[in-house]
C-alpha cells in the first residue's frame, strides 16, 4: 500500500478526476499526520536509524547474493542445503510449487526491491539477466494466482521504475519496453483461465499449453479461493494501462463484478472458497486472513490506482461487515456468511496481519493499533509470529515461511502516526530475523516456532516485500531516489504508478454497487478524514491503546476478548452450554443437547457450536498422545548455532523438555545400524553416536550406544531424499518393554536433515550440535560470522511432556499437512487444502503446562479447571443424589453419532432459509 501526496485535509476529492486530485479517502493525509505522535515520545535518532536502515541493506545482500551465487536460474534458494529448489528435481510440497514455474521466481520478485533500495545497477544486471535468460513457455502448471502477483507483478513493477530510471537519464537509457513485453506475453498466457461462465478464473494453469488439453494437466478443478479470483485487477488493469489492450482489465473487473454480485446479502460477507461454474459457496467461513485477504485489499486499492468510486463504495460496505462481525478486539475471527454472530473457528492464521496496514489506508486507526499490538505481543512470545494460533494465543500451527505482512502494517502504523514506537518494533524485527532465521547460504523459513527449528526454504516474497518494507520503515525521503508516494503497492509490493488513473481509459466504469444494496452515504464521505479526529491531540493516545495489551498473550485466558453471543443472555436466559463444561452424566446437560437444532434456529446455532468444539476437543485430546517435536542445533562448524533441524522425539530416554539440554561432538557407529554391540566405543565415548535406522528395535539401538559411553544418539533415516518438509514427524517407540534403563536422549532425523551432519563432518571432522526441546542462543565466542548475534535472549519454552504409547507410531503432525493449507502466499490455498484446514482443531501443539489447568468462563474469566470440575462435581452430587457417580462416561464418539440427526436438520434448516 502507498499513501499518495493529494489535496489538503478536508478539501473535497471530485469523483473520476486525475490521481492529484482523487486518491484514497485516508491515504493522501496520513503524511500531514506524522508529527502529532512525536510530541513527548522519545524519538529514533538520525543516526540509529540510518544504522539499521544499512542492517536491512546488508541483509537483503545476504539474501539475494546467496540466491544468485547458489541458485539462480532456479526459482527459489534452498538456503539449508545452499541449492537452487527446481519443480520436478525435489519432493513435491504440494500446491506451494504452484508458483513455481521455472522462470527464475526470486529474480524477478525482487527487481523493484532493488531500485527501493538505492541498488541501480545490480537492477540494469537484473533485467538483463531477466531479459536474457527467463523462459515463460514452460511445460508446467502454476498457480494462476501466484503467477500474476509475482510475476507479471514483478514485470510490471520493474518496467514501473526501469522507465523512471530512464526518464531520469542516469541509468537504463538502453531499456525499450522489454520488462512490458514479458509481461504482455505472460498475461496472454492467463488469459484462458478465464474461459468459465462465471468470468471466476480456473486456479492453475499450464504456461505452454493452456487449459483443458490433455497435455495441460489441469482444467479439471471447480473451486477456487475468493482472493484467488478477487486479486487480479491491480496487475490486470495496469498491463491494459500500460499497453492499450483493454482485455486484461475487462476480464478481472468481471471477476470482481461476479464476487460481488455473489456476497451473502444479508451480512455482506463472501466465503472462502467458490465454485467457478455455478458460483455456490463452497467454503462459507469468512474472516480477512488466508483465502479472502486480497480480495478486500485490491477492492480499495482499485478504488486508489483506476478512481472508480464503485470498487470504494464494495469496499466499506464489506468493511462495515467486517467490523460488525469478525472485528472482536483485539481478535479478527472468522464467521459463517449466513450466520454471521457464530464463529466459525477458534484460531487465527498469521495471513491477517496485513489488515491493520488496510485500516490505516482505510484511515480507521484505532482497531489498526490494537490487532497490530495483540500481533506483536504474540511474536514477542514466539519470536515470530506461527502460522496459526487460538484465541488464547497459543501455538496453532507452528511454522513460519518468513512472511512480511506484519512488517508492512508496522510501516503503514509509522508512516500514518510517527509514532517511534514503530521503528523499535521494526528493530525487533531485524534483530530476530538476523538472530533466528539467519543461516550461511541466506535465511531460512522456521520449521517450528518453539524449537527454533528451520526449513530448507526461503520463499520469493521475503526479497520481494520484507526488505522493501523495512527498509522504507527506517529511510528518510531523502534516502530513496525517487518519489514513494507515486506508487501504490500491490500486495506482492510491487510498485505500480498512479499516473495510470488517467492513462488509456477505455473500460466502462458503470456503478454496478448500488443495484445489489442500500448504501449508507455516511461511508462514503469524498474528502480527507479529519486527522483531529483520527489523532486526538494527545500524544499518549496510541500508546493508551497498546497498554492493556500489552500483557494479554502472557495470560493463558485473557478476559474480555472472547465474544459472547447477545442472543445467549437475553430475558436473563442461561449461557449456551459449552463442550468443555459437559458432562455426560449431568442430566442437565443431557437435556439441553435434546433442544439443540430442534426447538428454534438459536438452539440450532448453539447445536452446531457444540459439535464444532466437540470435535475440536477430541482431536485435542488425540494430540496430546503426541509427543512435541525437538531441535538439533549445529553449534560448531560450519554453522555456529544457525541452523537448527527438526528432529522426532522418542518414547523412552531423557526427555529433553524436562531436563537440560545436551550438547556435544557426533561420531558415527559401528555398525552403523547400532543394532549389536559398538566395535568403535572409543569413537563415541562422551559423544552424540549417529545411527542408521533399521534393521532392529530404536530400544535395541539405545541400549547399545548407552554401553558404548554415548551421551545422547541421532538415528537417521535410511529412506533416502526424506525430509521434514514434506513427510509427517515421526516419533520413536520403545520396544514394548520397560525402557526405563535407557538414561541418554535420542532424537530422530530423516534423510535429509541427517545428510547435513554428515556434510559438515566430511568437511570439519569435529561438529559439535546440541539436542533440546527448543534451539538456544548461538555462542558469539565460537560464530566467526561476519553478521554478529543479536543482543535479545531467546525466549526459552519448555515443552510438556506427554504420556506415550507402546508402539512404533508415524506421528502424523498437522503442520506438515497443514503446511500446504497456507502455503507460499497467503491467498493461495487450494479449495482442497481449504477444506483440510477447516477440520483442523484448534489445539495447541505443544502448551505450556501452567496453562494446561486454565479455562475461560463465559465471562472471559480465568478460572482453575481442577477446582472447576471439583467444585461442579460437588454441586451436581449434592443437587442430584440420585446420580450414580460410578457410572462410565459416555464416550465422545457416542456423543457425536448421537448428534447426526440434530445436525442434519439444522443444515437442512439452513438450506431451506437460503
Amino acid at each position: 500500500m502507498s499513501e499518495a501526496g493529494g489535496r489538503g485535509c478536508g478539501s473535497p476529492v471530485p469523483q473520476r478526476a486525475p490521481w492529484s486530485l482523487v486518491a484514497a479517502t485516508a491515504a493522501i493525509c496520513l503524511v500531514s499526520a506524522t508529527s502529532v505522535w512525536t510530541v513527548g515520545a522519545e524519538p529514533m535518532s538520525r543516526e540509529e536509524k540510518q544504522k539499521l536502515g544499512n542492517q536491512v541493506l546488508e541483509m537483503f545482500d545476504h539474501a539475494y547474493g546467496n540466491y544468485m551465487e547458489h541458485a539462480y536460474p532456479a526459482d527459489e534458494l534452498m538456503p539449508l542445503t545452499c541449492r537452487g529448489r527446481v519443480r520436478g528435481q525435489e519432493p513435491s510440497r504440494g500446491d506451494v510449487d504452484d508458483a513455481l514455474g521455472k522462470f527464475s521466481l526470486t529474480l524477478i520478485d525482487s527487481l523493484d526491491t532493488l531500485v527501493v533500495l538505492n541498488k541501480t545497477k545490480e537492477f540494469e544486471d537484473a533485467v538483463r539477466k531477466v531479459l536474457r535468460d527467463v523462459n515463460l513457455d514452460n511445460d508446467v502448471v502454476v498457480s494462476v494466482f501466484e503467477t500474476n502477483i509475482r510475476v507479471l507483478g514483478g514485470l510490471l513493477g520493474g518496467h514501473s521504475l526501469a522507465i523512471m530510471l530512464k526518464e531520469k537519464g542516469e541509468h537504463m537509457q538502453w531499456y525499450n519496453d522489454e520488462l512490458l513485453q514479458m509481461a504482455k506475453q505472460l498475461g496472454y498466457k492467463l488469459l484462458p483461465a478465464f474461459n468459465t461462465t462465471s468470468g471466476l478464473p480456473y486456479p492453475r494453469i499450464n504456461l505452454k499449453f493452456g487449459i483443458r488439453k490433455p497435455e495441460a494437466r489441469t482444467g479439471t478443478e471447480t473451486d477456487t479461493c475468493t482472493a484467488c479470483a478477487g486479486t487480479l485487477i491491480l496487475e490486470f488493469a495496469a498491463l491494459s494501462r500500460f499497453t492499450g489492450a483493454t482485455i486484461f482489465e475487462e476480464y478481472a473487473r468481471k471477476a470482481l463484478d461476479f464476487l460481488w454480485e455473489k456476497r451473502q446479502r444479508s451480512s455482506n460477507l463472501v466465503g472462502v472458497t467458490i465454485n467457478i461454474h455455478t458460483g455456490d459457496w463452497v467454503r462459507k467461513d469468512s474472516g480477512v486472513g488466508a483465502g479472502i485477504d486480497s480480495y478486500y485489499e485490491y477492492l480499495l486499492k482499485a478504488y486508489v490506482l483506476l478512481g472508480d468510486d464503485s470498487f470504494l463504495e464494495r469496499f466499506n460496505t464489506h468493511y462495515d461487515a467486517i467490523m460488525r462481525y469478525i472485528s472482536q478486539p483485539p481478535l479478527l475471527l472468522d464467521v459463517h456468511i449466513h450466520k454471521p454472530m457464530l464463529n466459525a473457528r477458534t484460531w487465527m492464521d498469521a495471513l491477517l496481519a496485513f489488515f491493520p496496514g488496510l485500516q490505516v489506508l482505510k484511515g480507521d486507526i484505532r482497531p489498526a493499533i490494537e490487532t497490530h499490538e495483540m500481533l506483536y505481543q504474540v511474536i514477542k512470545k514466539h519470536n515470530f509470529l506461527p502460522e496459526a494460533f487460538t484465541t488464547d494465543f497459543r501455538v496453532h500451527w507452528a511454522q513460519h515461511p518468513l512472511r512480511p505482512e506484519f512488517a508492512e502494517s508496522t510501516y503503514f502504523l509509522y508512516k500514518a502516526t510517527g509514532d517511534p514506537y514503530y521503528l523499535e518494533v521494526g528493530k525487533t524485527l531485524i534483530e530476530n530475523l538476523n538472530k533466528y532465521a539467519r543461516v550461511p547460504c541466506g535465511f531460512a523459513a522456521m520449521k517450528d516456532v518453539r524449537t527454533g527449528s528451520h526449513e530448507d526454504r526461503m520463499d520469493s516474497f521475503f526479497l520481494a516485500e520484507m526488505f522493501k518494507y523495512l527498509y522504507l520503515l527506517f529511510a528518510d525521503k531523502e534516502d530513496i531516489i525517487f518519489d514513494i508516494e507515486d506508487y501504490i503497492f500491490t500486495t506482492e509490493a510491487h510498485l505500480l504508478p498512479l499516473w495510470l488513473s488517467t492513462t488509456n481509459q477505455s473500460i466502462s466504469k458503470k456503478n454496478t454497487t448500488s443495484e445489489y444494496t442500500e448504501l449508507d452515504d455516511s461511508n462514503f464521505d469524498w474528502t480527507c478524514p479529519n486527522t483531529q479526529i483520527l489523532f486526538p491531540n494527545d500524544p499518549l493516545y496510541a500508546q493508551s491503546i497498546r497498554e492493556p495489551l500489552k500483557n494479554v498473550v502472557d495470560k493463558s485466558c485473557p478476559r474480555g476478548i472472547i465474544r459472547v453471543r447477545e442472543e445467549s443472555f437475553r430475558s436473563g436466559a442461561k449461557p449456551p452450554l459449552r463442550a468443555r463444561d459437559f458432562m455426560a452424566t449431568n442430566p442437565e446437560h443431557l437435556e439441553i443437547l435434546k433442544k439443540m437444532g430442534a426447538a428454534s434456529s438459536i438452539d440450532a446455532e448453539d447445536g452446531l457450536r457444540f459439535m464444532q468444539e466437540m470435535i475440536e476437543l477430541s482431536s485435542q485430546q488425540q494430540k496430546e498422545q503426541q509427543l512435541p517435536p525437538r531441535a538439533v542445533q549445529i553449534v560448531s562448524h560450519p554453522f555456529f548455532g544457525r541452523v537448527v533441524l527438526t528432529a522426532g522425539p522418542a518414547q523412552f530416554g531423557l526427555d529433553l523438555s524436562k531436563h537440560k539440554e545436551t550438547r556435544g561432538f557426533v561420531a558415527s557407529s559401528k555398525p552403523y545400524n547400532g543394532c549389536s554391540e559398538l566395535t568403535n566405543p572409543e569413537a563415541v565415548m562422551g559423544k552424540i553416536a549417529l545411527i542408521q535406522r533399521g534393521q532392529c528395535m530404536f530400544a535395541e539401538k539405545a541400549r547399545n550406544i548407552q554401553n558404548a559411553g554415548a551421551i545422547g544418539g541421532i538415528v537417521i533415516d535410511d529412506n533416502e531424499g526424506s525430509s521434514s518438509d514434506t513427510a509427517p514427524l515421526f516419533q520413536m517407540a520403545g520396544d514394548g518393554k520397560d525402557t526405563d534403563d535407557i538414561k541418554i536422549p535420542m532424537l530422530f532425523l530423516f534423510s535429509k536433515e541427517g545428510s547435513i551432519i554428515l556434510d559438515a563432518i566430511r568437511e570439519y571432522e569435529e561438529v559439535e550440535v546440541l539436542l533440546s526441546d527448543k534451539a538456544k542462543d548461538r555462542d558469539p565466542e565460537m560464530e566467526n560470522e561476519e553478521q554478529p548475534s543479536s543482543e535479545n535472549d531467546s525466549q526459552n519454552q519448555s515443552a510438556e511432556q506427554i504420556s506415550s504409547s507402546s508402539q512404533e507410531v508415524d506421528l502424523v503432525d498437522q503442520e506438515s499437512s497443514e503446511e500446504n493449507s497456507l502455503n507460499s502466499h497467503p491467498e493461495s490455498l487450494s479449495p482442497a487444502d481449504m477444506d483440510n484446514a477447516a477440520s483442523i482443531s484448534p489445539s495447541e501443539q505443544t502448551s505450556n503446562p501452567t496453562e494446561n489447568h486454565e479455562t475461560t468462563n463465559l465471562n472471559g474469566e480465568c478460572t482453575d479447571l481442577d477446582n472447576q470440575l471439583q467444585e461442579q462435581s460437588e454441586t451436581e452430587e449434592d443437587s442430584n443424589p440420585n446420580v450414580s457417580w460410578g457410572k462410565k462416561v459416555q464416550p465422545i464418539d457416542s456423543i457425536l453419532a448421537d448428534w447426526n440427526e440434530d445436525i442434519e436438520a439444522f443444515e437442512m434448516m439452513e438450506k431451506d432459509e437460503l
